[in-house]
């Protein structure tokens, strides 16, 4: 039965081919493409206005050089919600509960800003290993303090994400489970606990919104340092 859980989590595969190359490409279709029309149908002006405010938000404390990353962070935010969204119906699978994705995705990005820094400002690139005013026996442990952190970030974003959509996914599917088992036993309980269920399906979709946007917002944070 515990093996079963973790079956969800498994990249699929048709024929000995993996299938998440499609699980990948197939929000893309989803989206509305902008016509060139002065009036669009409501989808449309809900997703420009969506992005508008999101890209706003995001570019706020960043300076001219640094907008530059704008198109591809927006475009990174609306595809990871649109894969996280689908992947809570049913039959679906969601290619962000894999680590080696979102690692693919994180290590990436993280070491285009590194790059970034080191190339336009070495000085202040370099300073922040070392914080200003620390005593001379703790600058080298604090060096290595500082460049560990530094080379943990995309491990955190990528595991942040996984373990997150991860533990909801199972949340769910142990409740789900309960309910089936409880329904011609106690009734009244499974009731309850459908209830719960439900709540808890909610609180995914807020997570999967939630957590496209704190990966998103940390780059677009280290990002920040580096422009």
């Amino acid at each position: 039965m515990m093996a079963s859980f973790f079956d969800q989590f498994m990249s699929p595969s048709y024929l000995g081919i993996p299938l998440i190359a499609i699980a990948i490409a197939l929000p893309w279709v989803l989206y509305p493409t902008p016509s060139s029309r002065w009036i669009n149908n409501r989808l449309i002006t809900v997703q420009g206005w969506f992005i508008n405010r999101f890209t706003s938000q995001l570019m706020l404390p960043l300076n001219v050089g640094g907008h530059k990353w704008a198109l591809l962070l927006a475009s990174l935010m609306t595809f990871l919600i649109t894969i996280n969204m689908l992947g809570l119906l049913p039959y679906t699978f969601t290619p962000t509960t894999q680590l080696s994705l979102n690692m693919g995705f994180a290590v990436p990005l993280w070491l285009a800003t590194v790059v970034i820094g080191m190339r336009n400002q070495p000085t202040i690139a370099l300073g922040h290993l070392l914080p200003e005013g620390t005593p001379i026996l703790l600058i080298p442990v604090l060096i290595i303090i500082e460049t560990i952190s530094l080379f943990i970030r995309p491990l955190a974003l990528g595991v942040r994400l996984t373990a997150n959509l991860t533990a909801g996914h199972l949340l769910i599917q142990l409740i789900a489970t309960a309910v089936f088992v409880l329904l011609p036993m106690m009734p009244t309980v499974a009731i309850l606990t459908a209830t719960v269920l439900f709540l808890l399906t909610l609180l995914e979709v807020a997570v999967a919104m939630i957590q496209a946007y704190v990966f998103v917002l940390l780059l677009s944070l280290y990002l920040q340092e580096n422009v």
